[in-house]
């Protein structure tokens, strides 16, 4: 019998946005400071914890330098960048997984990746998604990295764009700019989402202030252009959006790294947090909070959403697949591609001759050729 649950079958199940600032550019302090809030969380019986955008060791673009500025500032900046991202399945991955384990929780946490392809040293921007038991269920990398991020981050492909079934309800995520990408956002929803993760370096808002990228610094945080895009997304899929936010201060970058903080290519003062949690009618139930270090706690509600879908099932009666449909491509990209070419290749008319002579049928001998191929092929 297939039982139809909401959040795994919970009534509630508490979750904890954590906004804190990395080590900047620290891996290894910066993963220490993130087990320990993990395990924070985890002793507050948070369920679900989230990190912001490359937490770990902190977002690289906020230096935007350009052609003019010198090789000296930047080359050792794009090295210890490598250096310092996290590579799936390795040391790093197994000290953040004994935390969640601890924690007794899952963890979705943003980090700068290493690619673990041979030979590659391309970073991505990347989610990691953390089971239970400490164990890496998946990752996404951003699709398309924004602006100036493309100095810094590779593209990510349909491999991973997934949601994670766990006991606690279904867990996807996607990363700063994906949260506007329509097809991208309805790709998603089409998954069944409750819990939508979604990551930023900080909050921005383009009220006539004198750059575009300024923080917004009202308290309630009514006019920052983030908030109306996860309220509806939590509107749209009727599901929890946990949206983590970056923070940044000036203390937070160590002393080879103040050069960089203190070049005229940084924005790093925007990263003011600005954190919060939606439930699936769009309301705010956790934050947003500007300006402090914290951990946001929310208990999320199954009825919620089950009212949400009452009205608008964004997967049921509200849809119409008969009217607009959305293809979504699910193969990686990769370097190589095995091409088999056919050991064996026979027009019609000697197949029929081949047939008759030794009374082979036809079907039979077209798989005997079939068969042969597949093995000269590999």
């Amino acid at each position: 019998m297939i039982e139809k649950k909401v959040l795994g079958g919970r009534e509630t199940v508490k979750v904890a946005v954590v906004q804190a600032a990395p080590v900047f550019m620290d891996k290894v302090r910066t993963i220490e400071k993130a087990c320990n809030l993990i395990k924070e969380a985890g002793r507050n019986e948070a369920e679900l914890i989230v990190f912001p955008e490359t937490f770990i060791p902190g977002y690289p673009a906020f230096y935007t330098g350009g052609w003019e500025s010198q090789p000296s500032e930047w080359a050792p900046y794009m090295i210890a960048l490598q250096d310092n991202s996290v590579v799936v399945n390795s040391a790093d991955t197994e000290v953040l997984g004994e935390a969640v384990r601890e924690a007794g929780a899952y963890a979705v946490i943003g980090c700068n990746e290493l690619d673990d392809r041979p030979g590659s040293r391309t970073v991505y921007n990347t989610l990691l998604f953390l089971d239970r038991e400490g164990r890496v269920m998946g990752r996404h990398r951003k699709l398309m990295p924004t602006y100036t991020e493309r100095t810094y981050w590779g593209w990510g492909d349909a491999s991973d764009l997934k949601v994670f079934d766990t006991d606690i309800g279904r867990i996807g995520g996607l990363i700063c700019g994906e949260n506007l990408m329509v097809l991208l956002k309805a790709a998603m929803m089409q998954k069944g989402e409750e819990f939508h993760i979604a990551v930023w370096p900080g909050v921005w808002s383009g009220h006539g202030k004198t750059h575009v990228m300024d923080p917004e610094t009202d308290p309630a945080g009514a006019s920052s252009t983030l908030y109306p895009v996860i309220r509806s997304y939590a509107a749209e899929a009727q599901s929890f959006v946990l949206s983590a936010s970056g923070i940044l201060g000036q203390n937070d970058f160590p002393e080879k790294w103040q050069h960089i903080r203190d070049s005229d290519h940084s924005s790093y003062s925007w990263a003011v947090g600005g954190s919060a949690v939606v439930n699936p009618h769009g309301r705010f139930i956790a934050g947003p909070l500007i300006g402090e270090e914290t951990i946001l706690y929310a208990d999320c509600h199954a009825h919620h959403i089950k009212l949400a879908k009452a009205l608008f099932d964004c997967l049921g009666h509200y849809t119409r697949w008969d009217v607009v449909r959305l293809q979504v491509r699910r193969e990686p990209w990769t370097p190589e591609v095995e091409i088999k070419k056919p050991v064996l290749e026979l027009p019609v008319n000697e197949l029929r001759r081949i047939s008759e002579e030794y009374e082979i049928n036809m079907e039979k001998l077209e798989a005997i050729i079939q068969e042969l191929n597949e093995v000269g092929g590999t």
